[in-house]
């Protein structure tokens, strides 16, 4: 059996180009069409990865890039966007993830980003690496014969059909607008744009190509799905920045005829059901999470978002793979933080991963705190924390990486 020490953890090669797309078919159980993995790969390009090898076989991989995101007060920050993560089935248990993500956060920490964000396959494992669920969305079906609108509802129209390729340049502003003031969404790039326009068909799940619906301050892109003699409408994206697009859209996904059923992923704060006479119209089938993080600086994550009310405390983080951890003073004023080491007795106290779970807004301290994750001296100490860290609106993830 191979052990640990015989693996070794480098910069990967255009060279190592055809072993990482092996690795990840396999680990992920897919195969890459020839147009998605050029567009891929121009997102993820092999000069960002890391390979584990095993003599000169890859057997362990991860890349990353730099990403924008929003965070809480409509503020940007750059983090390191991590993806492809696998290890092949043949080299299971033998530390190759710990050291690739050894690896992975010593560049990160060189190149001084306060967070590192991922999309995860599976959900036991990057606890242990200071990682938190920060994102999480919904997906619900809707009965459309069900489906009526509430009384006084507004109508307010101003939806028409279109292309993908009529209306990428309207798709792509109206999400840049979307992304700039929703917590946890990316900026998307060329490529990733270049990616949904080509709508590949591994993407489509026995479904159609993309419909188009447009509104001047919003888009769906919708798939229909025929199921047992049964037809439903699959929205893929939709983004709506104002009150009217929403509603408007809304009214058009689920007025359309030879439609059964509509089924698309929702913030936790969408107002869907209260838009209609009959709540149970919407039906929850599944509740995941998008969206993991780190914070790999404390303090200039923390001072990179705002806050809803003042707060002065001194928090004890503990970091069980790197050094991120200490005991700091959190001040905040008027929304703003400061954030400092400190020698002072700490008033709170908790593993670095609850701070990720609380940075977009997603999760509340005294949930955390009830779980035995995060110590308080006090209840009102408690109380004003979570209150701070708490969100107007819900965080969503822009793009799936």
């Amino acid at each position: 059996m191979t052990s640990v020490q015989t693996i070794r953890v480098r910069e990967a090669t255009h060279a190592d180009a055809e072993a990482i797309v092996l690795l990840q078919e396999t680990g992920f159980g897919m195969r890459y069409e020839e147009a998605e993995l050029e567009h891929k790969l121009r997102i993820f390009p092999v000069e960002r990865s890391l390979v584990a090898v095993d003599g000169d076989r890859v057997v362990g991989h991860t890349v990353d890039i730099t990403m924008s995101v929003t965070v809480p007060g409509e503020r940007s920050v750059v983090a390191c966007g991590v993806s492809g993560v696998a290890v092949a089935p043949t080299h299971r248990r033998r530390g190759i993830l710990r050291a690739l993500y050894a690896a992975q956060h010593e560049r990160t920490e060189a190149d001084g980003l306060p967070l590192t964000i991922f999309t995860a396959s599976e959900g036991s494992i990057y606890g242990r690496f200071g990682y938190e669920t920060a994102i999480f969305d919904n997906t619900v079906v809707v009965d459309r014969r069900k489906a009526e609108f509430r009384p006084g509802t507004p109508d307010p129209g101003g939806v028409v059909l279109s292309t993908l390729a009529e209306a990428a340049d309207h798709i792509r502003a109206v999400y840049d607008r979307w992304q700039a003031r929703t917590p946890g969404a990316q900026r998307r790039p060329d490529a990733k744009w270049d990616l949904v326009f080509t709508d590949p068909q591994r993407h489509r799940g026995n479904a159609t190509s993309l419909f188009v619906l447009l509104h001047a301050d919003g888009y769906a892109l919708y798939r229909r799905r025929y199921d047992d003699g049964k037809s439903t409408a699959v929205v893929a994206e939709w983004r709506a920045v104002t009150t009217e697009a929403h509603i408007a859209l809304r009214r058009v996904l689920l007025g359309m005829d030879l439609v059964d059923t509509v089924e698309a992923n929702v913030a936790d704060d969408d107002p869907l059901p209260y838009l209609l006479t009959n709540p149970r119209a919407v039906q929850l089938t599944n509740r995941g999470d998008s969206l993991w993080a780190r914070l790999m600086d404390v303090p200039a994550a923390l001072t990179a978002r705002t806050y809803r009310n003042d707060l002065d405390t001194v928090i004890a983080v503990h970091d069980p793979f790197r050094d991120a951890g200490g005991t700091f003073a959190l001040q905040i004023r008027d929304g703003h933080a400061e954030c400092t080491p400190t020698t002072r007795r700490p008033a709170l106290t908790c593993d670095i991963n609850v701070l990720a779970g609380l940075y977009f807004g997603a999760h509340r301290a005294t949930a955390y705190a009830t779980a035995h994750r995060l110590h308080s001296e006090s209840p009102a100490t408690l109380a004003a924390f979570t209150e701070a860290f708490t969100t107007s609106r819900a965080p969503e993830l822009g793009w799936f990486f």
